[in-house]
């Protein structure tokens, strides 16, 4: 495990978050994660990985893109950019995607433990340079970073399996939904608005509208109406009397 790994170099660490220490032959990463023992032991092993130098480090997607912005305004930037997915604030696909379009020289490879094929899409669309689980190997993140340096995109072994098996056979209809999207299905068929669902998940209005948007694209549906009746056909809900 990354966590585990990476905590045992902790002790080399030094410095903070967004700590400038550029060296002309190495390739400058910044390391974004909201948990400070695996950012930390992240950045302590990278330390030592032949090649690359840690440059910065961000607690979360605001904060790596006021790093960059204060890293931009001293004339240099990190080459690459490792992220977590899950964060606090700004998240990580949504920060990767800022990161593309105002740094489009910098590199962003995802760190996540989540490999559902819809984030990896997402991260992808948004402009990734790699995927990896956070139960890879420490060599392969370094690797990934190299790769994502010379221009190259490094998808996690795991998530590359599943991304081909899509593309073979991809699932259609009820099978091409993720449980959350099913649950989400379920809500639409019975007649609640973004607002409600995401109230009734305990998630934001916009990432309710997001899961909505992609059951619709995935069920190849022109609306909220033809959900409902899908749902209905399914069996996930019963018909009105």
């Amino acid at each position: 495990m990354i966590a585990a790994d990476f905590t045992a170099a902790q002790s080399a660490s030094t410095g903070g978050g967004g700590r400038v220490t550029g060296g002309r032959d190495q390739i400058g990463v910044m390391v974004v994660d909201d948990h400070a023992v695996v950012r930390r032991g992240l950045a302590a092993y990278l330390e030592s990985a032949e090649g690359i130098e840690v440059v910065a480090e961000a607690t979360d997607g605001q904060d790596a893109l006021a790093t960059l912005a204060r890293l931009a305004a001293q004339g240099w930037l990190p080459r690459v950019v490792l992220m977590d997915v899950l964060m606090p604030r700004l998240d990580g696909i949504s920060a990767l995607a800022s990161v593309v379009a105002k740094y489009p020289d910098v590199r962003v490879v995802v760190l996540t433990s989540f490999g559902e094929t819809e984030r990896v899409h997402a991260a992808l669309q948004a402009g990734a340079a790699g995927y990896l689980l956070k139960d890879a190997d420490p060599d392969e993140v370094a690797a990934a970073i190299r790769a994502a340096a010379r221009g190259e995109v490094h998808l996690d072994p795991a998530v590359a399996g599943r991304l081909t098996r899509q593309l073979v056979s991809p699932p259609m209809g009820l099978a091409a939904l993720t449980a959350r999207e099913r649950t989400i299905l379920t809500l639409v068929g019975r007649g609640l608005s973004n607002r409600q669902i995401a109230t009734e998940l305990s998630i934001s209005e916009r990432t309710a509208r997001t899961h909505v948007s992609h059951v619709l694209t995935k069920l190849q549906l022109p609306s909220r109406t033809q959900a409902a009746l899908f749902a209905i056909r399914e069996g996930l809900i019963d018909a009105p009397s």
